[in-house]
């Protein structure tokens, strides 16, 4: 098991490693695991990608963000001009049915709303704006509304986690009611944690997923 001196060290070269978060100023601490990001980034999405670092590195626990976005000097985007270009990046998206989802933006903050039928569909709503010019931060509020039985769900599920070579499906549980879907037990690392989360908002009928799972290296 690695210290959390080793981890800290690993996430550190982890972000230097990246070529989007080469310019940025985060520091990193670590506690049992337990990672906590400060400093600056220039923009929501360079804090979103310091996030994914993180979580690709083996010993990470879990992640506090405490990163703030400082946006260069004079280059602060008005609202309006934010959300004409939120609304061109959802229409040119041919995963997103943008004429579902509406958009609100305050102070730099893009909020979508709206109901999808996939998960996928909300996910690429969120990437489609997270790296435009001005926006500070995205709060995806689409929900998945399908209809279908909680056992196929499940049974999705289970056969999706036993199709996978990166994940020890005898090791999850997976209980389900309705669209909504809770999984428990214990994962190797943070990887295979959103590998089965993956799993299970790609089957049909998921509408959220609550994740229990342990990390148990």
């Amino acid at each position: 098991m690695k210290t959390d001196v080793e981890i800290q060290q690993h996430v550190l070269d982890e972000i230097a490693w990246d070529p989007i978060l080469r310019s940025s100023s985060i520091g990193v601490r670590v506690r049992n695991g337990l990672v906590t990001l400060v400093g600056y980034v220039p923009d929501y999405g360079k804090k979103l990608a310091a996030e994914r670092a993180v979580k690709r590195v083996e010993g990470v626990r879990a992640v506090i963000i405490e990163l703030e976005i400082m946006l260069p000097q004079g280059s602060i985007t008005p609202d309006e001009q934010i959300a004409e270009a939120v609304l061109k990046s959802l229409m040119w998206n041919s995963i997103v049915p943008d004429d579902l989802v509406t958009v609100k933006v305050e102070n730099g903050w893009v909020t979508l709303e709206g109901e999808v039928e996939w998960q996928y569909q909300r996910e690429s709503a969120g990437a489609a704006i997270e790296n435009l010019v001005g926006v500070k931060g995205v709060s995806n509020q689409i929900k998945v509304v399908p209809s279908i039985s909680s056992m196929v769900v499940k049974d999705g599920i289970r056969k999706a986690l036993e199709r996978s070579a990166t994940v020890e499906a005898n090791g999850i549980q997976v209980v389900v009611e309705g669209g909504d879907v809770v999984l428990r037990g214990k994962v190797r690392s943070w990887g295979e944690r959103g590998e089965v989360e993956q799993a299970a908002w790609a089957t049909p009928g998921v509408t959220a997923v609550k994740d229990e799972l342990v990390i148990a290296p």
